[in-house]
């Protein structure tokens, strides 16, 4: 299952160390981005990408402080990601590219595509960052976020326990112990608390922690939006308590020519309670829309 993940190549990107991953030699070209925290392209789009390549070029990539894409130094924020982006695409020979993003990954692919539509060919936004103007305790969290040393931390923490780690994965998927693959899954997620550790990351990305202000969110799309250009379909499982439905309601309804759908027994991350769902949404909203 994890064959395309077996072979990687290692890229020099905004001055960092990227690591890609390439299947399919036909059909119109895809990048998929995982998302934040603990998330890597294994982890995430283990089951999608094979799948995606029978009729894709797909390419998968450990975005900066994931997986194989480290050690990185300084601030990579939002408006570092909106470079980055640019200059991935530059260096995988992709002059146009549809975006599949998971949460930070498709923050990140929001953003790019509303500076640069000429070189998006389609957005799906899956239970997407950067989405909304408020979050529940919001002073709280960016006072948390803020706190010196805190989320260093929390990386070293989770990665002295793994059955933390699994608990916690397991808790947040709505197949919970059911999930398929779910001892690979976990294993590659305890692996990835390890490295963060190691590296002396801390748990939460950049452009996670920045896009909290103290009253309200630095980063939000939904203004934004009705500039989008770009065709779009946002998906949200229904059982995902980071995203609410109403947020990701409101940016479908700002952006033209959006769908929206919700995946019913699923989480915030669907590729793991429903991979082959999100898969086929995805194929279809592609073949829909990308001549």
């Amino acid at each position: 299952m994890t064959d395309v993940f077996d072979t990687w190549t290692d890229l020099t990107v905004s001055g960092g160390p990227v690591r890609t991953y390439r299947a399919g030699d036909t059909g119109p070209p895809v990048l998929l981005l995982h998302g934040g925290m603990l998330d890597t392209a294994q982890g995430v789009w283990r089951r999608v990408a094979p799948a995606l390549a029978v009729d894709h070029q797909v390419h998968v990539v450990d975005l900066p402080r994931h997986g194989g894409s480290r050690p990185w130094r300084g601030l990579l924020d939002d408006a570092f990601y909106r470079r980055f982006l640019g200059e991935l695409l530059d260096a995988l020979g992709l002059e146009r590219v549809s975006l599949v993003g998971l949460s930070l990954g498709a923050g990140v692919s929001l953003g790019y595509a509303l500076d640069h539509p000429e070189r998006v060919d389609a957005v799906v936004a899956v239970g997407p960052g950067g989405i909304g103007a408020r979050r529940k305790a919001q002073l709280l969290t960016w006072l948390l976020l803020r706190t010196p040393g805190l989320l260093r931390l929390t990386s070293r923490y989770l990665a002295r326990r793994p059955a933390l780690v699994r608990r916690s994965l397991v808790d947040n998927l709505v197949a919970g112990e059911r999930a398929l693959d779910l001892e690979e899954i976990v294993a590659v997620v305890v692996e990835e608390a390890r490295a963060k550790a190691a590296h002396g990351e801390p748990a939460l990305d950049d452009w996670m922690v920045r896009a909290y202000g103290p009253f309200a969110m630095a980063v939000d799309r939904i203004p934004d939006l009705p500039g989008l250009r770009v065709p779009t379909l946002w998906v949200r499982g229904d059982g995902d308590p980071l995203v609410g439905h109403a947020e990701l309601a409101a940016a479908a309804a700002a952006a033209p020519g959006s769908r929206l759908v919700t995946l019913r027994d699923a989480g915030h991350i669907v590729t793991y309670d429903q991979p082959d769902e999100t898969t086929r949404l995805v194929r279809d909203f592609l073949a829909s829309v990308v001549v």
